[in-house]
């Protein structure tokens, strides 16, 4: 049989789409609904967020508290987590399958296993807790009700974060690829098309934004793109939403097609939590932290770890020195394999790009390197850096408080992967009691940090994962502890709860302890505002004394004790 030219193109084609991403194959039906309610998003897997990808669904609860929430399948609750930020108060739970689901920013959790938790937080003197019962301690069937939905941790509205991940691993997978019940026929929306000059790193320019025009297939405007290089690479920027919903949710996958061969592509599934911090080389992370849109990058970053492309060709790089134009489009997907496409014409002019004009020393991903003064030095290790990029280094008059200069280095709008060694010398000679209460303090823009140091002779050392400006400050100012609405001597025979806040000069205090006549005592501390006790069994009518103690990250300690009356 002969097959015509175009349809062998075709299947061609279709075997390298194949190859770059294989088909999944998730059990369908397995998990239910973890809620009562029909599942509307307010997030989906994937979906990019400040320095991370989402890793899970985010299920409305119809803007309110106390959704009951239930087991997606049969299983046994095997990991709890309560913290501050992050997943707030979160259940595990391992099912036979060998997958895990996970229900984060919840309240109260069933009554026997709030009990349990409560004890196990008592035993081990700490709110903050990651536990691990034994499997046979609490089995559940599907359908069972686990815990109250809520708005603890990192959430800002109330909502459940559902999420399914391999049990081995704990990779996390997408959950629609499992066959949830959510109705969605509704193709994505691609809003517009960036173009990169890849003889120069992504952080030493900004790209050329395209408007695009909505059709089947989307164009950009122009049609036909004329470039000054002869390597480009593109960048995405797109959402997704679903029936009923007007929330701007992330895509699921695109594909970058030059010439109708697949070239590269990316698909948000198998994503681990050690990898979610490399979203920084997804996305074009200049543009974004000056207030720009998110846009996707359709190539792979050479310091992109375990990333989230498939490749067939120079990671996406186009090649276009043959000064002949070239087809390109792009298709864009969700989890429903709904899909829409952008098409556009790319062509080189023959033109010489402009020479770089950035200053200081060129740094590469996947080297070990350094810079080093007489005042400040710096060391990045290999998987700090995304893509080769020029640092700059200065120096000025430090704050009058510091003891040492401001030191600045590289740009705010290049990320780093991991944290990096900072070294400064004081401006004086410090004494070993000043040594022992200094901090490096960071900051760029509005956000700041404070790490303790250490010392290697006459250097102190600390390590940050942000470019900025340092200094040193000698910081002896204990932190302040502001009881709210009682007093020494208060009588509580009416209060429900005692509450308390801590404050700090640098903005950072750890360790704090809180004990009722000299046992500890649970205080919560959800989002890291207030420290909240919700008076129960634990404290007694008559004479009580609160001691409350807290630390800074210098190492600054404060310890108030308040008597009262219950």
């Amino acid at each position: 049989m002969r097959l015509f030219p175009a349809l062998v193109m075709l299947m061609y084609c279709q075997t390298l789409l194949a190859q770059l991403f294989p088909q999944p194959d998730y059990p369908q039906g397995y998990f239910r609904n973890p809620l009562s309610i029909p599942l509307f998003l307010s997030g989906n897997f994937g979906e990019l967020r400040p320095g991370h990808y989402h890793m899970g669904l985010d299920l409305k609860t119809q803007g309110r508290e106390n959704q009951h929430v239930f087991a997606a399948a049969d299983g046994y609750i095997a990991r709890i987590k309560i913290e501050p930020g992050g997943f707030g108060r979160a259940i595990y739970i391992n099912h036979p399958n060998g997958y895990t689901t996970l229900y984060a920013h919840l309240n109260d959790f069933n009554p026997a296993l709030e009990n349990w938790v409560k004890q196990q937080q008592y035993q081990q003197e700490s709110w903050s807790v990651f536990l691990e019962p034994p499997a046979t301690l609490f089995p559940v069937k599907k359908g069972d009700f686990i815990a109250y939905s809520g708005n603890t941790g990192g959430s800002q509205a109330p909502h459940v974060h559902f999420e399914v991940r391999r049990t081995n691993d704990d990779v996390n997978e997408n959950p629609f690829l499992f066959g949830l019940p959510l109705e969605d026929n509704v193709p994505p929306v691609i809003q517009r098309l960036a173009v990169y000059d890849r003889t120069k790193s992504t952080y030493e320019q900004a790209p050329r934004i395209l408007p695009v025009k909505a059709g089947t297939p989307y164009t950009t405007i122009p049609a036909i793109i004329t470039v000054n290089t002869p390597n480009v690479s593109l960048a995405i920027g797109a959402y997704d939403t679903h029936n009923g919903s007007a929330n701007h949710n992330g895509i699921f996958e695109a594909t970058l097609f030059v010439d109708d061969k697949p070239v590269n592509a990316f698909r948000m599934d198998n994503i681990s939590y050690n990898d979610t911090r490399y979203l920084n080389a997804h996305i074009d992370y200049k543009t974004k932290s000056s207030s720009g849109p998110y846009l996707q990058h359709l190539s792979e970053l050479p310091g992109y770890i375990n990333s989230i492309y498939a490749r067939h060709g120079r990671d996406g790089i186009i090649d276009l020195g043959d000064q002949q134009p070239h087809a390109v489009r792009v298709e864009v997907k969700d989890a429903y394999f709904n899909k829409s496409v952008i098409a556009c014409t790319l062509q080189y002019n023959g033109a010489t790009s402009a020479a770089a004009t950035a200053t200081g020393k060129m740094f590469y991903p996947m080297m070990l390197d350094g810079y080093e003064s007489e005042e400040c030095e710096f060391y990045l290790g290999e998987r700090c850096l995304y893509d080769s990029v020029r640092i700059r280094y200065s120096k000025s008059t430090g704050n009058p408080v510091a003891v040492s200069a401001l030191h600045t280095i590289g740009a705010p709008y290049i990320p780093l992967q991991e944290s990096y060694l900072v070294r400064l010398l004081p401006t004086r000679v410090l004494s070993a009691q000043e040594q022992q209460r200094t901090i490096m303090q960071w900051y760029a823009g509005t956000k700041k940090d404070v790490q303790k140091v250490e010392w290697q002779g006459k250097w102190a050392g600390a390590r940050f994962r942000e470019f900025g400006n340092y200094q040193l400050v000698v910081d002896e100012e204990p932190p302040v502890i502001v009881p709210s609405g009682f007093t020494d001597g208060a009588d509580l025979s009416k209060a429900a709860r005692i509450v308390f806040t801590v404050k700090d000069n640098m903005g950072k205090c750890r360790n704090v302890r809180t004990e009722l006549d000299g046992k500890w005592l649970r205080f919560t501390n959800d989002k890291g505002g207030a420290f909240i006790y919700k008076v129960d069994e634990k404290c007694s009518a008559g004479v009580h004394e609160l001691k409350i103690s807290v630390s800074d990250e210098a190492g600054n300690v404060t310890v108030r004790t308040f008597k009262f009356t219950r």
